[in-house]
C-alpha cells in the first residue's frame, strides 16, 4: 500500500476554520483516511454526498471525484484533496440578511424571473458560485431571484454545462438563459432558446383551455403554445 502524501500545514490550518458542519465532516474525514466515500456521508446522516461535498469546494477546497474499495469489495465513490491551489475567491457564501433578502425580492418584481412564480423565493448568483466565488458582489446587479424548482433546474443545467466544469469563463455564464433569461445568447452553451411559464390565480383557466385544445390534438401544452405562436406569425 502506497503510504500517503502529508497534508501541507496551510490546508489543515484553513480546514480549522471551517464552521460548515458538512464541510467540516468531508475535510476531516479526507485528513484522517485519506478519502470520503459516499457511505461515509450517508452513514453519518447526509443523503446527497455531492451536496455535502460541494459545500467543502464552496469554501474554495479543491476535491476529486475518485473509487475506493469497500471491505466487501464493492467500489464505490469517494472524495479526496485534489493538488490544486485552494481558491481564495472561495471563503464561503455570503449570508443575505432577512431585511436585505426580502427587500431585493420586492426590487425584482416579487417573483421569480425565470418563470414568473410567487413562492419559495430565492437569491442566486447570476454567476454560479462554483465559477465566482463571491468575487461578483460588489458587481452591479449580481443577483437574480429564482423559486426553489427553477433553482434545481439551474443547478442541473450548470453542472453539466463544461464551462461550470472546466472552462469557468464569467462572460459566457452572463450570456447564458439561467443568469439573464430576458437577454441571453445560449443555454448552457447549446444553441438553445426557452420560456418558462407560470399560471396563476384566474391565469389557471387560460392554461386549461390551452390544455383541452392539445389533449384533442394528441400534443403536448408546449407543443400546442408552439403551433399558436406559430400560427399568428
Amino acid at each position: 500500500m502506497s503510504k500517503r502524501k502529508p497534508i501541507p500545514a496551510a490546508l489543515l490550518k484553513r480546514i480549522e476554520k471551517v464552521n460548515n458542519k458538512r464541510a467540516r465532516y468531508v475535510l476531516d474525514t479526507i485528513v484522517a483516511k485519506g478519502s470520503c466515500s459516499t457511505i461515509d456521508l450517508k452513514n453519518a446522516g447526509y443523503d446527497h454526498p455531492p451536496r455535502a461535498a460541494r459545500d467543502a469546494v464552496e469554501l474554495g477546497f479543491a476535491l476529486k471525484r475518485i473509487p475506493v474499495k469497500r471491505q466487501d469489495g464493492q467500489v464505490v465513490a469517494a472524495y479526496a484533496f485534489d493538488d490544486r491551489e485552494l481558491d481564495p475567491n472561495k471563503t464561503g457564501r455570503i449570508v443575505v440578511p432577512k431585511k436585505e433578502r426580502d427587500a431585493l425580492i420586492q426590487s425584482k418584481g416579487g417573483c421569480c424571473n425565470v418563470c414568473g412564480s410567487t413562492v419559495n423565493l430565492q437569491i442566486d448568483h447570476r454567476i454560479p458560485y462554483q465559477v465566482a466565488g463571491e468575487s461578483q458582489k460588489d458587481e452591479e446587479d449580481p443577483y437574480q431571484i429564482l423559486d426553489g424548482v427553477c433553482n434545481r433546474r439551474k443547478s442541473w443545467a450548470c453542472e453539466h454545462c463544461e464551462n461550470w466544469l472546466k472552462l469557468k469563463n464569467f462572460d459566457t455564464c452572463l450570456g447564458c438563459y439561467w443568469a439573464n433569461p430576458e437577454n441571453y445568447t445560449h443555454v448552457a452553451m447549446r444553441p438553445e432558446r426557452r420560456l418558462d411559464i407560470v399560471w396563476i390565480d384566474e391565469e389557471v383557466k387560460s392554461f386549461e383551455v390551452v390544455k383541452t385544445e392539445a389533449n384533442k390534438a394528441g400534443r403536448t401544452v408546449a407543443q400546442e403554445i408552439k403551433d399558436i405562436l406559430t400560427r399568428e406569425s
